[in-house]
């Protein structure tokens, strides 16, 4: 974990900065270590309380057992005292172990497929953010927010076989809701409400899934998307390119490395299985299994389609043929020669589609990142025209064990795992220490090995979707980051460059907090006067700090100026006051100057703008 250590003593160690040519192996280890310990302890933690449950159904059952001995022993006149007095005392007993047990049972820790957030990973998250945002403001987005959870039936219906993940809430005695699954639905309704109103806008929120976490993956029950869409009746295929540049813009800007957006049609996709030989009804099922092909061999695949989806071998050998095609306008061009398909209505449209969005690539400057990929599907129902993902490849999309970032709040996970193990031993019964711990899931991988962190972003054309809310058609395109996996790769760079920096013996800080001047005393008595300065330099809109305490050690608070990457401190004392000044430090290079009290303002700006 990251500590910011710092050398005690009069001189104070400068700052080191990292050299930006670190070797992309460096870059893609990732916290699998640290999930995989969350994982394991949240697995024993479950297997001790279902054996505590057991034990405690036990006591309960005991317990109105001796409840309904003592009514009959009562109702019978001849029954000595004795008698129930003893059972009620072993009735006391056991009300007082059940209370005991199910205080035992509780146990502190995030729900599955959650975490926490410390100041560390939320400095990242929040760089993340900014530049997200910056690149659909430059693009005259604008924002809007819709309700966490919605009506169950604006929901339900719209994912095709994920369906099944949406959170439902319970029947409080109202409206039957349920969490949101994503934001594409919520905006399909917003505009529906809006009366088809045009608007190219943007949200940041969380949204819900009941799905098998797989945390090493970024992939939670609970997280943030970023979407981009454009809603009104626009030229065909213009808007589109533009969502394709927004992907390029961010992904890029991120520096997360390189990366392919795979783009394919639905038109083209369903025309291909008409031609394959599959049945309409059949075909929304079959694009979900082709869109496992970027987690599975063809072989389990084709496997599926025959087996579960119904189709005849030959069917499927005949979609084998056409969805390991990909690459740029020269896939393009073989497809439109294709005969069969040239004769069918849906992928002839498609393809004109397509074409003319080859066209907007190439004005738009993107082609070098698109591969025209016919094994992309996209399993979402309301998909309509152009579809897309953006992947990393090489690798920068393998993540593998390293520690754990420094959260900055409380204990390490190890160590709460530690103090937590000997109660949690001695509740244990010899049954529950003979049985092994639940086996690892997806979430957890071989040590060392590397884990995919799929698709970073994914979206399309649906041009239906808010005509179910209304009497008309809005078309519709869009795309959605997948924030959770970006920042699981941020993180290993951040590691990366720790891990660099301290082979090197240099030092490398993670800024937690925005803060510019630090204002110090090197004297006793003067918290009144730091905080006289504190407050101008807020006044002043100056993101400043001071200690809380009354006479702190100036060594303390250079300390902390240092170990939180402040760049300047304000010290102030019996001979600034005196000489109406206050003396201005550069905390990386120690230089420092006097600076009048009438031009402080001006002295702080300008070295703030020098750094």
């Amino acid at each position: 974990m990251i500590r910011t250590v710092f050398q005690a003593g009069k001189n104070f160690v400068a700052f080191h900065r990292l050299p930006a040519d670190i070797s992309a192996r460096s870059l893609v280890h990732y916290n699998l270590g640290a999930a995989r310990k969350r994982f394991h302890a949240e697995s024993q933690s479950e297997h001790r309380m279902a054996e505590a449950k057991k034990a405690g159904a036990a006591i309960g059952a005991e317990l109105e057992a001796a409840k309904a001995e003592i009514a009959r022993l009562k109702s019978d006149p001849d029954t000595p005292k004795e008698q129930i007095a003893a059972l009620s005392k072993k009735i006391k007993y056991l009300q007082k172990e059940q209370v005991e047990r199910e205080k035992s049972q509780f146990v502190v820790k995030t729900a599955k497929g959650t975490r926490d957030y410390g100041p560390v990973q939320m400095a990242i998250r929040q760089k993340v953010f900014g530049k997200i945002e910056s690149v659909f403001k430059a693009h005259g987005a604008v924002t809007i927010d819709t309700p966490t959870f919605e009506l169950r039936d604006i929901l339900c219906g719209k994912y095709g076989e994920d369906s099944k993940l949406i959170y439902d809430l319970a029947d409080q005695g109202g409206e039957l809701c349920s969490l949101r699954y994503d934001l594409t639905v919520p905006f399909a309704r917003y505009v529906a409400l809006t009366s088809g109103t045009k608007i190219k806008r943007y949200q940041i929120a969380k949204v819900y899934r009941r799905d098998q976490p797989r945390m090493t993956k970024g992939r939670y029950r609970e997280f943030y998307q970023c979407d981009f869409d454009i809603a009104g009746d626009y030229d065909p295929m213009i808007p589109d390119t533009e969502v394709l540049r927004v992907v390029y813009e961010i992904i890029g800007g991120l520096d997360l490395g390189d990366f392919v957006i795979k783009i394919n049609h639905r038109k083209v996709l369903d025309g291909m299985l008409e031609v394959c030989g599959v049945q309409k009804k059949k075909i929304r099922g079959t694009c979900s299994c082709i869109d496992k092909l970027d987690k599975a061999p063809w072989e389990e695949v084709r496997k599926e389609m025959i087996e579960e989806k119904g189709l005849a071998p030959e069917v499927a050998d005949r979609i084998g043929e056409y969805v390991q095609l990909k690459g740029g306008d020269d896939l393009l061009a073989r497809l439109k020669s294709d005969e069969k398909l040239s004769k069918n209505k849906s992928a002839r449209q498609g393809l004109q589609d397509m074409e003319l969005l080859f066209g907007y690539i190439k004005d738009f400057g993107i082609m070098h990142r698109i591969s025209f990929d016919m094994s992309l599907a996209r399993g979402l129902d309301y998909y309509t025209g152009l579809i897309y993902e953006c992947i990393l490849v090489g690798e920068q999309a393998l993540l593998t064990d390293v520690p754990e970032l420094d959260a900055g709040v409380g204990p390490s996970a190890d160590a709460a795992t530690a103090a937590a193990a000997p109660a949690a031993d001695a509740a244990a019964t010899p049954a529950a220490d003979a049985t092994a711990a639940p086996a690892a899931s997806e979430d957890a991988s071989e040590e060392g090995m590397p884990v995919g962190v799929g698709s970073i972003s994914g979206g399309g054309r649906y041009d239906n979707l808010v005509g179910l809310y209304s009497g008309s058609q809005v078309p519709c395109v869009g795309v959605s980051i997948g924030i959770e996996r970006v920042f699981s790769i941020l993180e290993a760079k951040e590691h990366a460059k720790l891990q660099e920096a301290k082979a090197k013996g240099e030092r490398y800080i993670i800024r937690k907090r925005e803060t510019e001047v630090y204002v110090a005393s090197a004297e006793k008595n003067m918290t009144g006067e730091r905080t006289k300065l504190c407050c101008t330099l807020w006044d002043a809109g100056i993101k400043a700090e001071l200690a809380y305490r009354k006479n702190p050690r100036m060594l303390d608070q250079m300390q902390y100026c240092e170990a939180e990457g402040i760049p300047l401190a304000l010290i102030i004392g019996s001979r600034e006051l005196e000489n109406d000044e206050v003396s201005l430090r550069v905390v990386d290079t120690r230089e420092q100057i006097a600076v009048k009290r009438g031009d402080l303002l001006d002295e702080v700006r300008k070295q703030l703008a020098r750094l």
